[in-house]
């Protein structure tokens, strides 16, 4: 009796999670429309922001923030948060330009750049996974404590671009068949994070802690590691997104990418990854990220206030935390009617 109710129950299950899929993937769905859109009503109101170098410039400033966008979702799934993100990027960029600047290679360089990113991660893991302490408190604290090492490295220094080595250089504004190398690697992460969370097992364990840590952890599912290794891969994204924002710029302080943390988290939301955790994907993160950089490309286009960017980013997070809200209440009320039904 109770083996026939547990099938009965697996296609339920089943229907259950296509339904959530399926509202979800609208809402990724919709970011692709809107994006479409304000892309014409820029171009009829100026061509040059289609042209080859404009396309160029929004890729270029895409990638960083999608980067970063898509470390950042893998720790929001799991119903978690990190602000230290603006901040290891700013100390990595630092650290490693200070570093090639006194004559390191470019391979020795990007490798100590993903390492202190990771160490930065490893430090937020532990301390949320296995100290139990609040995301919020431990991500806002490591934050200030990374901008103050940053500050005291630096001792108002500036590392410069003719300091450094041109391979590096490269690697920020150098292309391939005229696609820049950049937005290329923040691809090739995305798709790799991407198919694991949706393929591999272990990748939809972060997705039903999300959903319910208490649940997860009755069924089996190691919490504490996943959560672990989800703030160690928002930190190595973080330490890359610090060497190609070097590479980029080439001419960094103590304080690059300073609130940058807040536009990462508006990326992500934006994108559809809800902030409660256990729904999203990593392609609407990046979506999120290209959608908030063409919005700032086309104001500066129409000429208007940068103030407005602020202003549009904030009313995106609000308009998508509302949203999210809503549509996991329908989707909730519509679960348990298909459940007293079946």
């Amino acid at each position: 009796m109770t083996g026939g109710a547990n099938t009965a129950a697996l296609p339920r299950t089943r229907s259950a999670r296509g339904l959530v899929d399926l509202v979800f993937r609208a809402r990724e769905l919709s970011l692709v429309i809107a994006l479409a859109a304000l892309v014409g009503v820029t171009a009829a109101a100026n061509p040059n922001f289609l042209s080859g170098q404009g396309i160029e410039d929004i890729l270029l400033n895409t990638a960083i923030l999608a980067l970063l966008a898509v470390g950042q979702s893998m720790v929001v799934i799991t119903r978690n948060l990190d602000l230290s993100v603006g901040s290891v990027v700013g100390l990595v960029a630092f650290v490693t330009g200070d570093m090639l600047a006194s004559g390191w290679g470019v391979v020795p360089g990007v490798a100590l750049g993903v390492a202190v990113g990771a160490a930065c991660g490893l430090l937020n893991g532990l301390l949320v996974s296995l100290c139990r302490v609040p995301a919020l408190v431990v991500t806002l604290g490591t934050l200030y404590v990374i901008q103050g090492v940053c500050h005291y490295i630096a001792h108002g220094r500036q590392i410069n671009a003719a300091d450094l080595p041109p391979g590096l250089l490269a690697l920020g504004n150098g292309a391939v068949l005229g696609v820049p190398y950049l937005p290329l690697i923040t691809l090739a992460f995305m798709l790799a994070i991407g198919y694991y969370l949706r393929a591999y097992p272990s990748g939809r364990e972060f997705y039903a802690i999300g959903s319910s840590p208490e649940a997860a952890r009755l069924a089996g599912v190691p919490v504490r590691r996943r959560v672990l290794v989800a703030y160690l891969v928002s930190g190595c994204l973080a330490g890359l997104a610090g060497v190609l924002w070097l590479a980029r710029f080439g001419t960094v302080i103590a304080d690059s990418a300073n609130g940058w943390e807040l536009l990462v988290i508006s990326a992500v939301v934006v994108g559809g990854v809800a902030i409660t955790g256990g729904v999203g994907s990593v392609y609407g993160a990046a979506l999120g990220a290209l959608l908030l950089t063409t919005i700032g490309s086309a104001l500066v286009v129409l000429r208007v206030n940068p103030f407005w960017q602020q202003a549009i980013t904030g009313a995106l997070l609000l308009l998508a935390i509302s949203v999210d809200r809503v549509l996991a209440l329908r989707v909730a009320r519509l679960l348990r009617r298909r459940s007293r039904h079946g």
